[in-house]
């Protein structure tokens, strides 16, 4: 499926249909209490019908408050600021700014932030996004805070000028997901109710999780003989033959 091999309307069209896809999955996952934390576009599966899946859960884990995060969580070009500021406490909002980066991607087709390392990173937000108040850097690591404090202060670039091919209102869901203030980020039930996807969406058909997601199998301290009788009696779940009598 190659997006350059069809019409612009339809193109249009199989945008809008991807980014609503992303969120209706998106709304299912942050509703188990589950943060995927590494979105991106190799996350991403789509086959040749445009039906799009969510897939590497290998960095998901469960939102909790009470509980420090580690940052080094999602690819660093679609990682928020809050984790690119360590900040060691983040929330769903965190896979919010990584899906407006995705949707920015799927209109200019590149990376809206291909920061070559850390601190790259951090000033290409800032030039698009402008230098935050301080307000918005309140939950920024003092060293961080300082770092930005000594660049230059950027006004930030208007999305519309800068992106003059794209929908306005487009434009105005992804500014409402990249937002550097993760308290201030559209969430995904608010986003699914944007105007963009007006004709797409239809709360009736987007399913929420009824019971919470828990990760309490990670943490039991199991020896190595139990890892073995584990991995043991998955193997035979799909080989039952193979038991030992």
């Amino acid at each position: 499926f190659h997006l350059s091999k069809i019409k612009l309307t339809t193109f249009f069209c199989a945008l809008q249909y991807f980014i609503y896809q992303i969120l209706r999955g998106l709304k299912y996952i942050h509703s188990a209490n589950v943060l995927h934390r590494d979105l991106k576009p190799s996350n991403l599966l789509v086959n040749e019908n445009c039906d799009l899946k969510i897939c590497d859960f290998g960095l998901a884990r469960v939102n909790t408050e009470s509980d420090f995060m580690t940052e080094y969580v999602i690819t660093r070009w679609y990682r928020p600021p809050e984790l690119l500021l360590y900040s060691s406490q983040y929330s769903a909002a965190i896979d919010m700014w990584s899906v407006g980066c995705i949707f920015m991607e799927l209109f200019i087709r590149k990376p809206l932030f291909p920061g070559r390392d850390h601190l790259h990173q951090v000033r290409l937000l800032l030039e698009l996004l402008g230098t935050p108040s301080e307000t918005e850097m309140e939950y920024v690591n003092e060293n961080a805070k300082r770092y930005i404090q000594q660049l230059p202060n950027y006004p930030g670039q208007s999305f519309s000028e800068k992106f003059p091919n794209v929908h306005p209102l487009a434009i105005d869901l992804a500014q409402k997901m990249l937002t550097f203030d993760p308290k201030q980020r559209i969430t995904v039930e608010e986003a699914l109710a944007h105007p963009y996807l007006t004709t797409l969406h239809d709360i009736s058909d987007e399913p929420v999780c009824m019971i919470p997601f828990t990760f309490d199998f990670e943490q039991h301290a199991l020896t190595m003989a139990q890892m073995k009788d584990l991995v043991y009696e998955e193997a035979l779940a799909f080989n039952p033959d193979y038991s030992l009598q």
